[in-house]
């Protein structure tokens, strides 16, 4: 894209007044600077100074640690499936820490549902649980723990949800070393196992996935058991048990968030159209496919997500960030 002189109004909301970061000029940030609701990272949209690559962008929040974030970062590249967004460029070595991925129009949760004005329908939560419970099955298979689902760490976007902030509780830090109050952490989302210093364990992104789920669900993550919707209740309340032991396994977390039945995945729900079945034989893909159908995300939603991709395409690089060739 060709650079001018100035971006967009709105496509500045929230940059620092040093635009540039890497190899990149920020157009805005992706959270809202108004949110009350913790975010690990600071992300921000950005675009190479030559117009070509648009990436999302994190750098760490004053008072964590640089090289942790940069460690947990260069890990990420290494997450598979779907609904993963790891990491693809770094900071070089000496560079101040930052990195990013290859953008993607997408919402974060907590925008997601102020958009929509409330909390989100059970369809859109369903499909959300099938999904990051995917996500966490293949990174657990891969050896690893997640560490830090939460409200702010998913991404909304049309074909699905996308997993960032990797390792937002410091999964590295020693067993004993209490992992609450950490700059961004959103409470409610760490398992009490971990929050009094355990090591980070599989059943814990179990507890952060039902809680991230509840806030999908009512808008908080510490909700009232009554307060979840009754064909949820359930299978949140098992997710929150304070006693790993009790909660469910993530396989089983899919069965239950995708109702089966012996019909089509595009066939709906006999008895409100809104909800989509899938066959009992089905794996994994087919049946998170079959709820990441059109539908799954609320009008005002998709909405939002393509304002957003339509003011960063049109946002212009200020050419005061643009590096210029030296003439001779």
């Amino acid at each position: 894209m060709h650079a001018t002189t100035a971006g967009t109004g709105e496509a500045q909301q929230g940059v620092p007044a040093s635009r540039r970061i890497g190899p990149y000029v920020l157009i805005t940030a992706l959270d809202d600077p108004r949110s009350h609701n913790p975010v690990p990272e600071r992300r921000y949209i950005a675009r190479s100074a030559d117009g070509e690559h648009t990436v999302l962008l994190s750098t760490p929040l004053a008072g964590t640690d640089p090289q942790r974030f940069m460690a947990e970062a260069e890990a990420s590249r290494y997450l598979l499936g779907q609904f993963m967004s790891p990491a693809v460029t770094c900071a070089a070595s000496g560079e101040a820490a930052w990195h990013a991925r290859p953008y993607l129009p997408a919402l974060p949760l907590p925008t997601a549902l102020a958009v929509h004005g409330g909390p989100l329908p059970e369809r859109t939560v369903r499909a959300l649980g099938a999904a990051l419970a995917e996500a966490l099955v293949i990174a657990h298979g891969q050896g690893l723990t997640y560490a830090g689902v939460s409200p702010a760490a998913v991404l909304l976007a049309a074909d699905g949800p996308r997993l960032t902030c990797f390792g937002a509780v410091r999964a590295a830090a020693p067993d004993g070393t209490p992992r609450s109050g950490l700059p961004g952490l959103e409470p409610g989302s760490l398992p009490p196992e971990q929050a009094s210093g355990g090591r980070p364990r599989p059943l814990g992104d179990v507890y952060a996935l039902g809680a991230t789920l509840a806030y999908a669900a009512t808008g908080h993550t510490t909700p009232e058991r009554d307060e979840l919707p009754s064909a949820l209740r359930t299978i949140l309340s098992r997710c929150l048990a304070r006693d790993p032991g009790a909660r469910p396994q993530l396989a089983e977390l899919l069965d239950l968030f995708a109702p089966t039945a012996a019909i089509t995945p595009s066939a709906p729900h006999p008895a409100d159209p809104a909800m989509v079945q899938v066959p009992v034989d089905a794996g994994f893909a087919t049946r998170t496919a079959a709820l990441l159908g059109p539908g799954w995300l609320t009008s005002p939603v998709i909405a939002a997500i393509a304002h957003q991709s339509a003011a960063v395409l049109s946002a212009e690089i200020p050419r005061s960030t643009v590096p210029t060739s030296r003439q001779d």
